[in-house]
Formats: C-alpha cells, sequence, structure tokens
C-alpha cells in the first residue's frame, strides 16, 4: 500500500503558483488573529471552553499553511485510490466519494452544533468564526476526497483568481473578521 501511495504522491511543494502562497500567508495571518484572541482580546472572564476554541483555531490554521504547500491531503487522496483499486472498487469509486460527502456535510452539521452548544453563552463573540472555522474543515476535507468533477470547477477563473482560492480563504476570513471584531469591540 505505501508503494502505491508513495509512487501516486511525492513530498515536495504543493502548489508553487502565488496564489498557493497566498493562501498559506492567509493561514497563517487567520492563525495569529486568533492566537491574538485567545491571549489578548478575550475578556478575563471568558470561559476557558472559549479560550480552548481560540487555541485550536490558531493550530490548526497553522497545521494548514504548512500543509498547503506539503500537500499531505493529496497523499490521503492517493491511498484511497490505492485502497479502491486494491479492493477493486475503484470502478465505483464515485458512490463512495458521494457517500463520504454526504457523511461529511452530517459531520460538519453536527460540529457546528457542537461548536453553538459549547460556546452558547458567547455566541456574540464566537459565531463567526464557529463558521469560519466549520467552513475551513469543511472545505479541507472535501478537497481531500479529490472528486476530479470538482477539481474541473475549483480550477475555473473567478475574479482573476481560481475558485479553489476563493473558497480557501473564506474560512480564515471568517475566523479573522471574528477576531478583529473580538479585538475592536471587547465585550467584557
Amino acid at each position: 500500500m505505501l508503494d502505491c501511495v508513495l509512487a501516486r504522491w511525492q513530498p515536495g511543494i504543493g502548489d508553487p503558483t502565488w496564489q498557493g502562497w497566498a493562501t498559506v500567508l492567509v493561514y497563517l495571518a487567520a492563525g495569529v488573529s486568533a492566537l491574538y484572541a485567545s491571549h489578548t482580546a478575550l475578556p478575563a472572564a471568558a470561559p476557558v471552553r472559549e479560550r480552548l476554541f481560540w487555541n485550536l483555531t490558531w493550530l490548526v490554521l497553522v497545521a494548514l499553511a504548512v500543509n498547503k504547500q506539503l500537500d499531505l491531503q493529496s497523499a490521503l487522496t492517493a491511498g484511497g485510490r490505492c485502497l479502491a483499486q486494491a479492493q477493486g472498487w475503484y470502478d465505483q469509486r464515485h458512490l463512495v466519494q458521494i457517500g463520504f460527502l454526504m457523511g461529511l456535510a452530517a459531520l460538519a452539521l453536527v460540529f457546528l452544533t457542537m461548536l453553538l452548544v459549547l460556546l452558547r453563552g458567547s455566541l456574540s463573540r464566537s459565531a463567526l468564526p464557529i463558521m469560519g472555522f466549520v467552513f475551513v474543515c469543511t472545505f479541507v476535507l472535501m478537497r481531500a476526497i479529490g472528486f476530479h468533477d470538482a477539481d474541473q470547477f475549483l480550477g475555473l477563473p473567478v475574479l482573476g483568481l481560481r475558485a479553489n482560492t476563493i473558497l480557501e480563504w473564506i474560512g480564515p476570513a471568517l475566523i479573522s473578521l471574528g477576531a478583529i471584531r473580538l479585538a475592536r469591540f471587547p465585550v467584557r
């Protein structure tokens, strides 16, 4: 299995374009804003779970910045293809991908609901970054599936950018806006 994955994926710069490097910077900037929100902008009396959310958010964003250029999700996709070929269901992989997408949508809703419940006392501060965090996680997992039709759509130009780039920036932008709002209009 490992030989199959390594034959399809090589460690290296995953997206050497300016949009790829800009996305790394977007993730890092959002990570720094989440770190700031966690350690400076939150009120002293903020619940521990809210601080934990912001800490988890900045850690995930920094990891995604590193992953953006290591392209580890492509290794995951290659592993899925290798598994499908080894087990003989490669020709029916679209059914598995659709099932995975439906499961991912359900998981995103459950995750969103959990975050909203856990942070219910601070939704005025947390709603925007929660939506951004869920969007980021869902988008990254969706991209890891590797739907060929989705890949074609994500490569389309929109406002001079790839559709993929715009969609990938939405989650970090929401998180950053939430952190900026928290810093500018603190609820004490």
